[in-house]
């Protein structure tokens, strides 16, 4: 379906073709001065010199093939030659039925689908979710949603970290507490129990109990690490630990992920990569990409227009051992051999980027990926608190998930009883569907890359540009809906008409851009532009409820025209916050 914009500029640019001026001229903006007009063409300015004439001689010949449009109602020269236009009432109320009856609302379908993995968990295991992880979960969550909508195959995988050093910390604390369990005996050769020797609650004591000694005890430490190697090289006690440490810690995370609404295609780990490293190395060092340095194993992925040195990129340890960048190049190529896509996003805390700026030279250098494969880093910036200084709990230190969440749901609850507009029994879960809103929305209407305050009382306001007031204006639409049919009304019948006044005709306009908001933020991996974008739309209607009787309209057509609208209203907006990971309730 084409964008209003589309069809202005059509019609603009016929007119530059008709008075003798190259119609690519004929480009159409939103208008900056809302005061005069609601779009704008500035072509005739961009004309003059290559016309060698002044730009309002050029706009008034455009404006005089004007005369009979069928989209602008008005269209004046403004010296020095712009070109001030608004759109005809009945025009856009014919565009509007046609983009109510578009299934994906005026949203196009890409022209070349692409298989597209996005890397946004990232959590290690047997540690519980902290404020840290959420905003890759809730961007990548959202720009996954987005994609699929414009019709990509987009594969979601949480890339769990399980195969570092603190599977050989939580190993060697657990045998310093209970050296009798099986696990720790080498002559054992029977089957290991089927229930884990711990619970998610023990597990998340235990590892940063031995983190924190292995700082001091340098033994411990040397125990730890031996325990990662022999685990790494299939020792079968410690990978039958590895695997309920696994069930146990997956469980856990797939709990706190829903209760974001987020989930993954994949729960891949870093263990499922290991595999391919070996032959992943020996093909790089055959190739002569591959060298060492220092007892290392590196490759060099410095480029002659760096302005900062970037380092080589380091495969091996002097030791053998692997790092992070063997396991994501290791990841790489797991997953080309696996889906082939033609793009693999990582949504990733913006403090890594030097560390993929060399996976991903290192990842083309060396023929991991196709050519004309993208590697993209979208670099979050850090979730503070009001002092400016990263989110933390008030004693200080870091606050998990699931306490966010519930501290949020509180507060929600809270207001909502306050108000007194849902019943007791179903504010629990209004609050927490509200509450689940105020953090995305929150998260999610800054600029990805831009560090952010999280403000819990400005989050779970309902004014202002927060998830409770977009879910408010859903609410508040809904009720008017439930009232009109509860009256005997149909919500398919009828047509729209004409707007009757500026806001009507204001939210009609808002509407229209719809699809090309929702483009543009796949495009530029941006869902702050939706928000941006529903939050005008919510504004928009909210100042046409208050200036227009609805349901007391007594004509029964312009009263169906009104409710088709508001149907449209609540369609683009339900549409946009699914789009971006949370729903409304129906009464708030």
């Amino acid at each position: 379906m084409k964008k209003l914009m589309e069809l202005m500029a059509e019609e603009l640019s016929a007119a530059f073709e008709k008075a003798g001026y190259d119609p690519s001229y004929g480009k159409v903006t939103v208008s900056n001065r809302p005061d005069l007009c609601e779009y704008q063409c500035n072509g005739a300015m961009a004309g003059a010199k290559a016309y060698k004439k002044a730009p309002f001689m050029i706009a008034d010949e455009v404006v005089a093939n004007l005369g009979e449009s069928r989209v602008f109602s008005m269209a004046e020269v403004v010296k020095p030659g712009f070109i001030n236009l608004k759109v005809k009432e009945d025009f856009l109320a014919e565009y509007l039925e046609k983009l109510a009856a578009d299934e994906k609302l005026s949203v196009n379908a890409a022209k070349t689908p692409k298989t597209i993995i996005i890397d946004y968990g990232g959590p290690n295991v047997a540690k519980p979710l902290h404020v840290g992880h959420l905003r890759s979960a809730i961007i990548g969550e959202s720009i996954k949603r987005i994609g699929r909508f414009v019709g990509h195959k987009v594969i979601g995988d949480v890339h769990l970290g399980d195969w570092g050093l603190q599977m050989g910390l939580i190993i060697t604390e657990l045998k310093h507490r209970e050296p009798g369990l099986v696990y720790f005996d080498d002559s054992y050769t029977g089957e290991y129990p089927k229930e884990a020797p711990f619970t998610i609650g023990e597990l998340e004591e235990i590892y940063p109990a031995a983190s924190a000694r292995s700082k001091d005890d340098e033994e411990f430490r040397a125990e730890a690490l031996e325990a990662t190697h022999l685990l790494q090289q299939g020792k079968p006690g410690y990978m039958a630990l590895w695997n309920h440490i696994m069930e146990v810690s997956v469980s856990d995370l797939k709990k706190n992920y829903n209760n974001l609404n987020v989930t993954f295609d994949l729960w891949k780990k870093e263990s499922d990569a290991q595999p391919y490293i070996p032959d992943m190395v020996e093909e790089m060092k055959q190739k002569g990409f591959a060298y060492e340095d220092q007892g290392a194993l590196v490759v060099d992925v410095k480029e002659e227009s760096d302005t900062k040195e970037i380092p080589p990129c380091m495969l091996l340890k002097s030791d053998g051992a692997s790092l992070y960048t063997t396991t994501d190049l290791a990841t790489i190529k797991e997953r080309m051999e696996l889906f082939n896509p033609d793009e693999i996003l990582y949504v990733v805390d913006k403090r890594q980027e030097l560390h993929f700026i060399q996976v991903f030279r290192c990842a083309r250098k060396t023929g991991l990926v196709n050519e004309d494969t993208k590697l993209f880093f979208l670099g979050f910036g850090t979730m503070n608190g009001k002092d400016g200084k990263p989110f933390k709990t008030r004693e200080g230190g870091v606050m998990r998930l699931e306490n966010l969440i519930a501290d949020i749901n509180e507060e929600m609850y809270r207001k909502i009883v306050e108000n007194r507009s849902v019943k007791d029994k179903d504010a629990g879960e209004t609050a927490r569907i509200v509450g689940l809103s105020a953090i995305k929305y929150g998260d999610l209407s800054n600029q990805a890359t831009k560090d952010y305050i999280f403000d819990v009382d400005r989050f779970t306001s309902f004014e202002g540009n927060t998830g409770p007031y977009i879910l408010y204006t859903i609410v508040r639409i809904k009720s008017i809906l439930n009232r009109y049919c509860e009256e005997g009304g149909d919500l398919e019948a009828g047509r729209m008409l004409a707007a009757v006044n500026e806001s009507e005709k204001n939210l009609m306009l808002q509407l229209t851009g719809f699809g090309a908001t929702v483009e543009n933020a796949f495009e530029e991996k941006a869902p702050h532009k939706i928000c941006a974008y529903i939050y005008e739309v919510s504004n928009a209607f909210n100042r046409f409820y208050h200036e227009t009787k609805i349901l007391t309209e007594e004509d029964p057509a312009q009263k169906q025209s009104f409710v088709k609208l508001l149907v449209l209203t609540r369609n683009i907006l339900e549409t946009s916050i699914e789009l971006l990971g949370f729903s409304a309730p129906d009464r708030m």
